[in-house]
């Protein structure tokens, strides 16, 4: 199939980026975050590129654009594109559009939440159905959410590994909320797609985690229809 071209970029959130900076990064990547509404998908993005944590849960409605750049090894500069897909946008028009011409997809879900899981089959099949004739395939990873309710799991650690293995995806356990190894999920993705290997004290250092306020999630259940394909600008989900 021939996939459309993808639409042009947002305007991005995040820091603010030097003109010098934006005219000549060294490299640039396209991230796409998938998976469905209250997985935090929003928040991870948050999290990553602003080192900060929403109070209030809002879902995304169409996408969100984030920009962020680090430094691999080697003294890469590497600026990220950072694409939130609304847990809406499943089965949308707009939706290939958006995954179209990614290097990285994030499918996220919430480990205390068996039914995210349980949907990334959805997502991750319409990112087969976009890349089915592309000679470069996407790396896709598997990013299991909110590791702080630990007590509250239900998608069991061994699922999430099975489903890694069964898809070759790589392996991703975060905390949006507390920060604890989402710069080190965004860097490993980077790294891997760019042949770039991190030795342990990278890895370490990259571990960090940030002031967290507590969310109160809404226990409704998630609607899974198809909203107008737009932009949005929203509070953090």
């Amino acid at each position: 199939m021939s996939a459309a071209p993808p639409p042009p970029p947002p305007s991005p959130r995040s820091e603010a980026m030097s003109d010098s900076e934006e005219e000549s990064p060294d490299r640039q990547l396209k991230f796409v975050v998938l998976g469905d509404g209250t997985s935090g998908k929003t928040s991870l993005a948050t999290s990553f590129t602003q080192e900060a944590f929403g109070k209030q849960y809002k879902q995304t409605v169409g996408l969100d654009f984030f920009l962020k750049r680090i430094t691999l090894p080697g003294n890469l500069n590497v600026t990220l594109q950072v694409w939130d897909i609304g847990g809406q946008t499943i089965g949308g028009k707009m939706l290939d559009k958006y995954i179209y011409g990614a290097q990285g997809v994030l499918l996220v879900y919430d480990i205390t939440n068996y039914q995210s899981f349980e949907n990334l089959e959805d997502w991750y099949n319409a990112v087969k159905k976009v890349n089915e004739e592309s000679e470069a395939q996407p790396h896709v990873a598997l990013v299991g959410n909110k590791i702080d309710l630990e007590h509250m799991r239900t998608v069991k650690a061994d699922r999430h590994h099975r489903f890694c293995q069964e898809n070759r995806f790589s392996s991703h356990f975060v905390s949006a909320k507390t920060g604890d190894s989402v710069f080190l999920c965004f860097q490993r993705i980077a790294a891997d797609i760019l042949d770039i290997k991190l030795n342990r004290a990278e890895i370490e250092q990259s571990q960090r985690v940030v002031k967290a306020d507590i969310v109160n999630y809404s226990q409704e259940p998630v609607t899974r229809t198809v909203n107008s394909p737009r932009s949005s600008m929203c509070a953090i989900q």
